[in-house]
């Protein structure tokens, strides 16, 4: 029965965007898809937008999220991840919190990959290997830790875990073992579990009673609640790295990974999904495109190469238009306009439209690399890079 509520509900939280979402509390926004409904922020400055402050988080590409004056990302240095809580009206530092970490430097610089998630007065964080956090927002004091990967006996992935915690209900939902873990979010406790086999990199994305995630060789539907697997769609990428969240409006997924494998938009409601397309047009690597109005808009290529900003016909696959040359960096959707971060640090304003990618605003933030998308909230943006130069702008 999951299944079939799942449409029902899918199509009410798809159409409801919060009037006054102004925090970024999760990974990907309020609603997790990239796009946020706040407004009267500006993009008119003449030079460069203000600075509102500055911080050095340490290396990687954790992305921000920011609640009830709070902002929260993840770095590395001198064999320790930290996660850092800031203010977001002083840009000082409200409490951090170190601990012992491998750089996981494997054909890459290494540091943290994954994204903190804030839910009421808590904050929730697991990291590549493993280690699982639930912090006081206000205070950082621990309420509980574990290593959550030893615990239900399941690999670490070759690049580690990634993604971040969804909360749901009682619940923590996370992207470790086959098909995801639950975790008690007061006490820490198991309450289900997976096989043990490697996880993808996808951050797990509620549809009503369900949340998709990825492992290393499907994309996956599962209970929220139980664990019970509802579908999985076998999706072979080169070296297992699902790692774009699916892009969901009603009964339709798009899925799209990189090294070279392309996209695939999928239809929900017989007992498997159904492939309505497939493109080489859009092959997200890392971010994930973003749906605005009918149009997918994301990064085309590989990090080992010049990403291309496209933007492609939601229902049809058709391209519409196509940026060269903007790298591994990533976009998401204001007030109909798309906020993009190139992979050399190049912050760009451009009306969300298919008819072309035409910036009315642009300004170099920090050099590369830009992998992490940036993040709106409450008239900030925040925008970080890999060696862990975060800047953050006001655009109020």
């Amino acid at each position: 029965m999951a299944v079939f509520r799942f449409f029902a509900l899918a199509l009410l939280s798809f159409a409801h965007f919060s009037a006054c979402a102004d925090d970024w509390p999760t990974f990907r926004g309020p609603n997790r898809t990239g796009v946020t409904a706040e407004k009267g922020w500006r993009s008119d400055w003449k030079d460069e937008p203000p600075a509102a402050w500055k911080a050095e988080v340490g290396l990687g590409f954790s992305s921000v999220v920011v609640s009830n004056g709070r902002a929260a990302t993840v770095g590395h240095a001198d064999e320790k991840d930290t996660v850092f809580c800031f203010d977001t009206a002083t840009g000082k530092v409200a409490w951090q919190h170190p601990y012992p970490s491998e750089l996981g430097d494997k054909f890459f610089e290494g540091g943290t990959t994954g994204t903190p998630t804030f839910e009421g007065d808590r904050l929730y964080w697991l990291s590549r290997w493993g280690d699982l956090f639930c912090f006081e927002a206000a205070s950082g004091k621990v309420v509980w830790e574990k290593n959550i990967a030893k615990e239900v006996e399941a690999p670490i992935p070759t690049w580690g875990f990634t993604g971040a915690p969804l909360v749901h209900e009682n619940l923590l939902i996370l992207n470790v073992g086959d098909a995801g873990t639950g975790v008690d979010k007061m006490t820490g406790k198991v309450v289900w579990k997976s096989a043990p086999k490697d996880a993808g990199y996808s951050t797990p994305l509620p549809i009503g009673e369900l949340a998709l995630l990825a492992n290393t060789g499907n994309y996956l539907a599962i209970d929220m609640k139980t664990g019970q697997e509802a579908w999985r769609f076998r999706w072979l990428t080169q070296y297992g790295v699902n790692a774009a969240d699916p892009v969901v409006n009603g009964d339709r997924v798009f899925i799209s990974t990189g090294y070279g494998k392309g996209g695939v938009l999928l239809k929900l409601g017989g007992a498997a999904p159904e492939p309505l397309w497939k493109t080489k047009n859009l092959r997200t690597q890392l971010n994930a495109a973003v749906l605005f109005e009918g149009n997918l808009y994301g990064v085309d290529g590989d990090t080992t190469e010049k990403g291309t900003l496209k933007c492609l016909d939601f229902a049809t696959g058709e391209e519409k238009w196509a940026e060269p040359g903007f790298g591994s960096g990533g976009v998401i959707v204001a007030d109909g306009n798309l906020i993009a971060l190139s992979g050399v640090g190049e912050l760009m304003i451009a009306p969300a439209s298919p008819a072309g990618f035409k910036p009315t605003a642009r300004f170099q933030v920090f050099g590369p690399k830009s992998w992490t998308a940036p993040v709106l909230a409450n008239g900030l943006l925040y925008c970080r890079n890999q060696r862990g130069e975060l800047a953050v702008l006001n655009l109020n």
